[in-house]
């Protein structure tokens, strides 16, 4: 289930986008280090328990990053895991590995380091033309040469060196301002529904943990 709030807030999705990247090379480095060593030292059963380790850690990663799209995006994402087998932990690994929730989260934080690399590009992008846009006739006269020449101080087609000349610059970068505003609320909104559509549960899972838990109250019932 998603929040019904129709966009995410702009600070919060500022914050959210720009984590991404670190967030994703540091997840992509620790996906492709521990795969690499647990595919390779296999034969040994060394191998069997890193990714047996990387599991683990995708799924409770999952965990929190579901909390920071709801801390940060005002997006909740439910938890889509299947309840475990009551048996022993061959049984229990067996429904973890079994259950797709485990390897949807695992395509999230793979896809997470090239999404973040454009999220982060083009919001630090926006946002820093428009802000220095808006701000020039404040800066201005401590630039280089006391003005701002347009597009480098090597080719000067456009110089300004007064406040009113600095003004139609300024209203440009309100207008850049909006644009980003818009812009990073998109991205954000994107990110959110992916995060549902990967982290979330499927329509089919649902129905499988509706069908569990009320086979859990009968027992119950019975029981009592």
């Amino acid at each position: 289930m998603v929040s019904e709030r129709r966009d995410p807030p702009c600070g919060g999705s500022v914050v959210f986008l720009l984590m991404n990247l670190p967030l994703g090379v540091l997840a992509f480095t620790v996906l492709t280090a521990f795969t690499a060593a647990g595919v390779g030292t296999a034969v040994v059963w060394v191998g069997v328990g890193l990714l047996a380790l990387l599991v683990l850690a995708v799924r409770g990663a999952a965990r929190l990053e579901r909390a920071r799209v709801y801390a940060l995006l005002d997006r909740y994402v439910d938890l889509p895991y299947l309840p475990l087998p009551a048996g022993g932990q061959k049984d229990r690994w067996k429904g973890r590995l079994k259950d797709l929730s485990t390897w949807r989260d695992l395509a999230y934080f793979f896809v997470l380091f090239p999404l973040g690399v454009i999220e982060f590009v083009l919001v630090t992008a926006f946002w820093s033309t428009s802000l220095a846009l808006a701000a020039l006739p404040i800066y201005f006269r401590w630039l280089p040469g006391g003005a701002y020449y347009f597009p480098s101080d090597d080719l000067r087609w456009l110089t300004v060196d007064s406040t009113f000349e600095a003004l139609p610059w300024a209203a440009l970068g309100v207008l850049f301002v909006a644009l980003s505003v818009a812009l990073t609320k998109a991205l954000a909104g994107l990110h959110a529904r992916l995060a549902n559509a990967l982290l979330g549960p499927t329509v089919a899972q649902r129905r499988r943990m509706e069908r569990w838990w009320e086979d859990a109250e009968e027992k119950n019932l019975v029981a009592g």
